[in-house]
């Protein structure tokens, strides 16, 4: 039964992909509400008429008080005892078959499917950000929003049908119970009713700000952790102990006195509440008293009313419970929203086409970036790299060289100018076809926390068990991958690299990394540092390595180290966004300006930029 209402719904059926997702709260919610439509209704539905059971069943209590006040016990078995056998049996059987199904509805078809179709959808959304946005946020705030989100969208619509919906049914039907016996009862109800709402009111147009403050104030303090635990070597290394504490307690002091400012509103809620209760219960209850007095209501009637009011009186703080909780509810949707719903900053053009690989031409026409800073980044810059030339890029820190590199995979949209690849601006063709065609080695070559092997099989998914180790023997990595052993005991390539591939070591990480893009053999290659975290032994190694892999292949390599790019075809140096001089290395040396300098500074390769500043 269960598996059967949990597959009512598939959580990730296809949808339309939006650039522009919705960015007000209830079109958020209703768009991702679609698939849930029919059995929202059919929900609904039967909260309406468990309410309307349960007034039904105060109702038969005040009739049931009035047939044993008509007659002996024989007398009234014999006239009603049917009837009683009956009411017995729909309690037995009719009442939990109804609120079984409005139950089985909401907690397995309803609430483990929406939950995970905001959380999938919320995912491929933020996955579809561009680099830069991400950039841009602690990755520990971005995956807070995308895993509480789902569970405050499920609550509001848990006590949207189990709370909300019933208690408005059922209030209804308590006024048209009351009106039945005396319309005289329903003008208490509808004072406590008016002041009910006003209270109800009150809470919620405070809570909602107060929760999704104290959203904002949770997400910092995950954020702010996060972002110590991620980066523990530099606390440990840098003896920073206390000053992360003191980091992380002003967020947690924030999100408390922001929680405590929350749990006020409720405070004063439930004081209130208890005021009110108290007037139902006199104004209903001594009224029908009243008419009984006046022989106006039966003894019967004066029951019915006693049982309504103290069940509203205890459903009452529940109802506002409920109902405060579900706009806190929507304060913490609201607040994943500002993640989530976030436009997708960089998409492909609308009639963006594959990228057509012919030969492995480069152009940049006057390409100008600077981050919306006006300055820093590149500035101008024309560069025209024929199909397999091998380029190096040179230059003090800040003078462009990754900014150029960034807008060719195109991480950011250039600001200004555009990038050619075989005659073909990148910004015309589609992201996933650009990067096909590059492979990068990064300086800081983070890995999957995955497995060795998984990571490799990211150049190529689709490559053999024969094809990962020929890579990884080529980058020099097989024989040490071999000796891998993780904390479960797995070993060789099926070993875990921890997070970002912190259980290996630099040059370890480096050496996978670079077997991924080995097994890529993708026809561009970027190389930004390649060979910066290995040893001597192992770098000369790998530069043979790359030096094959070279071959055929359009280059672009970043280099500090400048022995690493001194037989390449050409070499450039940036400075301040420009290109300054450009020339082999023979032609640059001679030239005796920036590079030369360089050069002359350098004792094991490296530029010596604090000097080259002077």
């Amino acid at each position: 039964m269960f598996r059967f209402f949990e597959s009512l719904v598939d959580p990730y059926v296809p949808y339309r992909v939006t650039d522009t997702p919705p960015r007000t709260l209830f079109t958020f919610l209703w768009d991702y509400s679609q698939p849930f439509k029919g059995y929202y209704s059919l929900t609904a539905l039967m909260s309406v008429i468990a309410a309307g059971v349960e007034i039904g069943l105060i109702y038969y209590l005040g009739r049931v008080v009035d047939l044993l006040g008509s007659g002996g016990p024989s007398e009234v078995w014999a006239s009603y005892g049917l009837e009683l056998v009956l009411a017995a049996a729909f309690l037995l059987i009719g009442r939990p078959l109804i609120q079984m199904l409005g139950v089985v509805l909401l907690n397995n078809t309803i609430l483990p499917n929406f939950g995970a179709l905001i959380r999938w959808r919320a995912h491929v959304q933020v996955l579809r950000q561009s680099v830069g946005w991400f950039e841009n946020d602690f990755a520990g705030r971005i995956a807070n929003r995308i895993m509480q989100t789902p569970l405050a969208a499920g609550e509001a619509v848990y006590h949207v049908f189990d709370a909300i919906t019933y208690s408005v049914a059922y209030v209804a039907g308590a006024a048209a119970l009351l009106w039945s016996a005396d319309i005289r009862l329903v003008i208490p109800l509808l004072i406590w009713l008016t002041l009910y709402l006003v209270l109800l009111g009150w809470t919620i147009k405070r809570v909602g700000p107060a929760s999704k403050a104290a959203s904002d104030a949770r997400s910092e303090v995950t954020g702010r952790i996060v972002d110590s635990y991620t980066n523990i070597h530099s606390v440990k290394l840098f003896a920073h102990h206390d000053r992360e504490l003191d980091y992380a307690r002003e967020a947690i002091e924030r999100s408390r006195q922001a929680f405590g400012h929350e749990m006020r509103l409720y405070t004063v809620m439930n004081v209130s509440l208890v005021l009110l209760n108290g007037l139902l219960v006199v104004g209903v209850v001594g009224w029908a008293i009243g008419l009984w007095m006046a022989s106006a209501a039966s003894v019967g009637m004066v029951a019915a009313a006693a049982a309504l009011t103290l069940r509203l009186n205890a459903m009452t703080d529940w109802i506002m419970w409920a109902v405060s909780t579900f706009f806190r509810s929507l304060g913490v949707v609201a607040e994943g929203m500002e993640t989530i719903a976030q436009p997708i900053g960089l998409v492909d053009a609308p009639d963006a086409r594959p990228l057509e690989f012919r030969e492995g031409a480069v152009v940049v026409e006057r390409l100008s970036h600077h981050y919306g800073r006006g300055a820093g980044g590149l500035d101008s810059v024309c560069l025209r790299i024929a199909p397999g030339e091998k380029v190096g890029l040179v230059g003090r820190s800040g003078a462009g060289k990754s900014t150029l590199v960034k807008l060719l995979l195109r991480f950011y949209e250039a600001e200004r100018g555009r990038i050619l690849i075989d005659g073909q601006d990148i910004s015309k063709t589609t992201q996933d076809s650009l990067r096909q065609v590059i492979g990068m080695v990064q300086q800081d070559s983070s890995l999957l926390h995955r497995t060795v092997r998984e990571n490799i099989l990211y150049g190529r998914a689709d490559a053999t068990e024969d094809d990962v180790v020929a890579a990884a023997k080529q980058a020099e990595a097989h024989e040490f991958i071999l000796g891998l052993r993780d904390a479960d005991g797995r070993g060789g390539y099926d070993a875990h690299v921890g997070e970002r591939g912190v259980k290996l070591s630099g040059g370890q990480r480096q050496r996978i990394a670079l077997a991924r893009v080995i097994l890529k053999d993708a026809p561009i290659l970027v190389l930004d540092e390649a060979t910066s975290a290995l040893d001597s032994e192992v770098e000369a190694s790998v530069q043979s390595t790359l030096y094959g892999m070279m071959e055929g292949k359009t280059v672009i390599a970043i280099a500090h180290r400048l022995s690493t790019i001194a037989r390449l075809d050409r070499i450039l140096v940036l400075d301040g966004g420009r290109i300054v001089e450009q020339g082999n290395h023979a032609e640059l040396l001679a030239r005796q300006g920036l590079y030369a300098g360089f050069w002359n500074r350098q004792s094991g390769g490296f530029i010596g930029t604090a000097e080259a500043a002077e």
